[in-house]
């Protein structure tokens, strides 16, 4: 599980409050989803969450390389 900055441990309370209420979501966030289509609802209520909360995921780390730097590293591996 991916380590948070934050505590989401109690979003569904919190984007309750904050929305008003909503039978079909409301249901689906104390209940939590049955189905494929209602997990996809349910995440996108909690990244509409984090946006009213001002909440982001860091950016990934650059891992790119080229092929260049690749073929370098393997000769000086063969070297040593």
């Amino acid at each position: 599980m991916k380590k948070t900055e934050w505590d989401d441990s109690n979003w569904r309370e919190e984007y309750l409050s904050m929305v008003g209420t909503d039978s079909m979501r409301e249901k689906l966030l104390k209940e939590g989803a049955k189905s494929l289509s209602q997990s996809w609802l349910l995440q996108a209520m909690h990244g509409d969450w984090m946006k009213m909360k001002g909440y982001s995921y860091p950016e990934p780390p650059d891992c790119s390389s080229s092929l260049q730097e690749w073929e370098k590293s393997i000769k000086n591996i063969k070297r040593s």
